[in-house]
């Protein structure tokens, strides 16, 4: 018998680590020797904490697991071998339905294996693909069974894997680079960073297969500080592999050398981008730099450089296991493969799912994150981070592949999902994204440093009820112009927001400028609370509670708001227990 514990970034904020702490306690009080191990993220982030039983093949998972109920689970399960099912969410024979739902190529191993233990990571296939390209595959062999998979770069553009791969190849130099991007920088994206966390060997493998591929004897791993977990599995996982003869000189006895180190980010979402996140490796500012020449032929120091993000490197030694045509065999015609999306915002099962690429936004949506919270309406979905675009609700049937999501206006980005409800303003949607890109340029090119600012000062003076006629025409006209003069993608992606809430919101924006009303009732400068005469008791909760001291009325009859003290903070709204406080 053993036990694992959640102990990815979610796991822990969810109060994992005292969990952890409980178990290893009631096992020694009891003088059990059982292990207890820690696990990454699965997926079921609304579960956690999550603890896991594992008795033989039988794996029960107990979900929202506190410090109290551990005894219990304790005394039944592990000495009476009696599953306590008014805790358990999932079983190895029985998954949670979300899970059955998916396809795992890249999260196969996150939840389900030790990340901090190489030999639990070798038990379940690990390191074979690596071995199978050195002992039986030429790096052209290795190229075009990338190829017949279909892999596309999952870190946005979808640009075809191989094709980076052999270009990287073909070109002349003896010194090339093997970088991984692991700068996930998008509000509400957390795919990298569950993978790194939960399966960081799996990273490590395909970085030393696409250098064997290649020509590489050298790989960085770029990653942000902002993930202390995934450096410190990373820099385990690291250490493991050098100690086995898989990293390092002549791999599993081969002629093959290759070598990973570990380069922080300081944050810089501008970072994302390829030739940014190469100038940062060298000790530059991150700043992009014009391409061609693309990092294939001049990358890391002037060298042919392979970059690609996370979750590619992890599909890569499943590719390599079973063959690019089963990998092929999945999603669509020219989306081939799954996709990892973290499900985030208005939605009742927010976490980490991998589904194969065509399935609609409504499976995702629906099906597996379990409809919009509270049963609200669903109103749009944001794809694709601050680069991308919202999706609205007539729209939730698109197929989820590269080619269906760009023809929305939307990216498919590194797979950021934030869902939105019937409370969501789309203009300040637009400006809270907008804000985020305008504060992350880096300034080199004019469009992008000025051209953004002079777009979120109108939708500022818009969501403040200063907007004006003219304003969404200039807002079209300034977005269409960062769009064409910006040097990199985050200038020419920046507006993507802005369009496509115009495109599908329009009328929202009208009513923001035209009525100064906000028909989601967020925007507080155009909102007014008021107390309903026919409903309110005169309890004066509301009065009490108020912090600016803008409710008054007698006691037992109907009390008014004070209109120059009320700033709209809520309070009195959140507290009414009749429902006589009116928002408009």
């Amino acid at each position: 018998m053993k036990i694992r514990v959640g102990l990815g970034s979610c796991g822990m904020a969810a109060g994992g680590n005292k969990v952890m702490e409980c178990i290893q306690q009631e096992l020694r009080s009891r003088n059990l020797d059982i292990p207890v191990e820690p696990t990454g993220c699965i997926g079921l982030c609304f579960f956690e904490p999550l603890v896991d039983v594992i008795d033989g093949d039988d794996v029960y998972t107990y979900g929202n697991v506190t410090p109290e109920i551990i005894p219990k689970i304790i005394e039944s399960h592990v000495i009476g071998k009696k599953p306590l099912d008014e805790f358990i969410v999932s079983t190895s024979f029985e998954p949670y339905p979300i899970l059955k739902s998916q396809v795992r190529i890249a999260l196969k191993n996150c939840g389900r294996i030790n990340p901090e233990d190489i030999d639990d990571y070798i038990k379940n296939g690990g390191y074979e693909a690596l071995k199978k390209v050195l002992t039986s595959m030429t790096p052209e062999e290795v190229i075009e069974e990338i190829k017949i998979s279909g892999l596309r770069g999952r870190g946005g553009a979808g640009f075809p894997t191989w094709f980076k791969w052999d270009a990287a190849r073909k070109a002349s130099g003896d010194i090339k680079y093997v970088v991984c991007n692991a700068d996930e920088g998008d509000p509400g994206a957390f795919m990298d960073r569950s993978i790194l966390e939960g399966d960081p060997h799996a990273v490590l493998e395909g970085m030393a297969i696409a250098a064997y591929a290649i020509g590489a004897k050298e790989g960085y791993i770029y990653v942000r500080a902002e993930y202390p977990l995934a450096i410190k599995r990373l820099e385990i996982a690291i250490e493991q592999a050098r100690n086995r003869n898989l990293l390092g000189n002549n791999i599993l006895n081969t002629n093959f050398s290759f070598d990973i180190k570990l380069k922080k980010g300081a944050g810089a979402f501008v970072c994302g981008e390829e030739t940014a996140l190469i100038a940062s490796i060298e000790g530059e500012r991150g700043m992009p730099r014009l391409k061609p020449p693309f990092p294939a032929q001049s990358g890391l120091w002037g060298r042919p450089t392979n970059i690609n993000n996370v979750e590619t490197y992890a599909n890569v030694p499943w590719i390599i296991a079973n063959g690019g045509k089963a990998f092929a065999s999945l999603g669509t015609e020219k989306s081939k493969g799954t996709k990892v999306f973290a499900l985030a915002g208005k939605i009742k099962r927010g976490g980490l799912v991998e589904v194969p690429m065509g399935m609609s936004l409504r499976e995702v949506i629906y099906n597996i994150g379990g409809g919009i919270k509270d049963d609200k309406a669903f109103k749009a979905v944001q794809m694709g981070g601050p680069s991308g675009g919202c999706i609205p609700a007539d729209l939730i049937d698109t197929p989820v592949d590269y080619e269906s999501i760009t023809k929305t206006g939307a990216i498919m980005g590194s797979g950021g999902m934030i869902v939105m409800d019937e409370t969501t303003c789309m203009v300040d949607i637009a400006r809270f994204f907008l804000e985020f890109t305008c504060k992350e340029s880096c300034g080199k090119c004019t469009y992008c440093r000025v051209g953004t600012r002079r777009m979120l000062e109108i939708l500022d003076r818009i969501c403040n009820g200063e907007g004006r006629d003219g304003d969404l025409e200039l807002l079209e006209e300034l977005a269409v112009s960062v769009k064409d003069g910006s040097l990199c993608g985050l200038g020419q992606t920046a507006p993507n927001p802005v369009l496509t809430t115009l495109r599908y919101f329009k009328d929202e924006y009208i009513a923001h400028i035209r009525d100064k009303k906000c028909p989601a009732k967020q925007c507080k400068a155009l909102i007014t609370y008021s107390i309903l005469p026919e409903k309110c008791t005169g309890c004066g909760l509301c009065a009490r509670k108020c912090p600016t001291k803008a409710i008054t009325g007698e006691r037992l009859k109907p009390h008014v708001i004070d209109q120059s003290k009320c700033t709209k903070c809520g309070t009195c709204m959140n507290v009414c227990r009749f429902g006589a406080v009116n928002v408009e």
